[in-house]
């Protein structure tokens, strides 16, 4: 990148919010999936709309490619810098711009703290529902640009949810407004596009969410049982009696050992742990956790549990959000999947997981949203030992392949990313992808937003297909893993 943009970047948003120095750049190179590092030439830390309009026309004019990145908690490479690119970080716009609490929104910029957003109208007994277990760090531009779910969307559903509309500035510099304060408009859904797209079609630079009032009860359960196949199948019992918790999580006995070591959250030593917790009125609650209890301890539940004050409740769930960070416990190194898969195929996908991680002698920690199939096996292992990362990823991997085979999907909410490119093509026609290319085409057809990203192989806007014959890169993606 020449001296002369540089100079161009400090002029818009400031010396002090431009790095170019490399040692700095470092800082950059990754998000939370460390596997795929790349160094970008500037990161620019704007402070406005005007000012990512500005860098943007730069980009456009000399087509540089571009990454936007919140704080880098992403879990699939979507931050991944281009090479020769520009990153930019959009962690100071961070601030709450407006609260309608008579219509249940409240409008914020990108660089805002997830958790933030329940602290700010928490007085007025409101709390913005998508919950991460990253959310005391994540951003809601992040949020927005994979789809974050977390432990609650079962219920209460993922970000695409709870976002109504949009300020976003597309790839040439132009501003333009998504949706609005409303429910619904008769318009095409361009809100629910760009939720989801992973920053291939802009930055959204103001979201107007919603928040929703919290309910009367809340009520947690722990449930212990033998094993997870046990635990398993008390989830689909539940559900089948119609009953539909605010969260059920599942932690096998590696996940629990890791957390409980490092948040002593008092799970209990069992081979398949259960949280269920239900909210709504007091006696819809109450009446359905007598229920949730019977069907637990009809299914082989031996210890049963019920948070007796809101700190013990937050202590459980501080356990499992704390899940993927306590994996540093059992070995250095870990990749964190997220396969989604129906909920009856449970017992034996993870049966099958179990098997792969034997054969290859690399341990498995499963903790994941039962209620709605979103697996996150934690795969652990050392770099150090040479081959065991290259075996950690297949295993990665062949976790993904056993998911479609199942009738599920290779992301649930961490998106595809770098990570997870290859096997679009296993749930994907050409005729698919290229639907999704035009689209990408329509926002950014200088292909300079997040480029490299999702799409098993690279596209031009301009490019004509035929009859479907695998690219090059992307029959040596996946010959790798199959």
């Amino acid at each position: 990148m020449d001296d002369h943009v540089i100079q161009e970047f400090i002029a818009i948003v400031g010396k002090e919010g431009v790095i170019s120095n490399e040692d700095e750049l470092h800082t950059y190179e990754c998000d939370a999936l460390t596997n795929f590092r790349v160094l970008p030439a500037a990161v620019v830390l704007p402070t406005s709309t005007e000012q990512v309009q500005a860098l943007l026309r730069i980009c456009h004019r000399d087509g540089i490619a571009f990454v936007a990145r919140g704080t880098g908690t992403g879990l699939s490479g979507g931050a991944l810098p281009v090479l020769q690119g520009l990153v930019i970080s959009l962690t100071r716009m961070n601030r709450i711009l407006e609260v309608d609490f008579p219509n249940g929104r409240i409008v914020v910029e990108p660089g805002v703290i997830n958790a933030q957003v329940t602290k700010q109208v928490a007085a007025q007994g409101y709390y913005f529902a998508p919950d991460p277990s990253s959310q005391t760090v994540c951003t809601i531009g992040g949020n927005i640009a994979e789809n974050a779910g977390g432990a609650h969307c079962l219920k209460y559903g993922f970000t695409a949810n709870h976002v109504l509309g949009m300020e976003m500035v597309l790839p040439d510099g132009s501003l333009v407004h998504l949706g609005s304060k409303v429910y619904d408009r008769p318009e095409y859904d361009l809100t629910g596009v760009f939720v989801g797209s992973e920053g291939t079609l802009g930055i959204a630079t103001k979201i107007i969410l919603r928040i929703i009032k919290r309910p009367e009860a809340v009520q947690t359960l722990m449930a212990a049982f033998h094993s997870t196949d046990e635990a398993g199948a008390a989830v689909s019992a539940i559900i089948a009696a119609g009953i539909l918790p605010a969260a059920i999580e599942m932690m096998d006995p590696l996940s629990i050992q890791a957390t409980e070591a490092a948040v002593h959250a008092g799970y209990p030593t069992c081979g398949g742990l259960l949280l269920v917790e239900l909210d709504g009125p007091v006696p819809e609650v109450e009446t359905w956790m007598e229920q949730v209890q019977q069907l637990c301890t009809a299914h082989g539940a031996w210890e049963l549990r019920l948070a007796q004050s809101e700190a013990e409740r937050a202590l459980i769930w501080k356990g499992r959000k704390a899940a993927f960070a306590a994996m540093g416990r059992i070995a250095p190194n870990c990749i964190v999947q997220d396969g989604v898969i129906p909920r009856t195929a449970l017992p034996r996908v993870l049966h099958e997981i179990e098997r792969l991680s034997a054969e290859v002698g690399i341990r498995v920690a499963n903790v994941f949203h039962a209620g709605d199939g979103n697996l996150h096996p934690m795969v652990s292992y050392d770099r150090k030992i040479p081959g065991q990362e290259q075996a950690a990823e297949k295993l990665a991997f062949d976790i993904l392949r056993i998911c479609v085979e199942a009738g599920g999907s290779i992301t649930g909410e961490h998106g595809v990313g770098m990570e997870k490119k290859p096997f679009m093509s296993v749930m994907y026609a050409e005729p698919d992808l290229e639907t999704m290319q035009r689209v990408r085409c329509a926002f950014d057809p200088r292909h300079l937003a997040n480029p490299e990203k999702v799409f098993p192989r690279p596209r031009l806007c301009a490019e004509k297909t035929g009859p479907y014959q695998p690219h090059p890169l992307e029959v040596a993606g996946l010959a790798e893993f199959f």
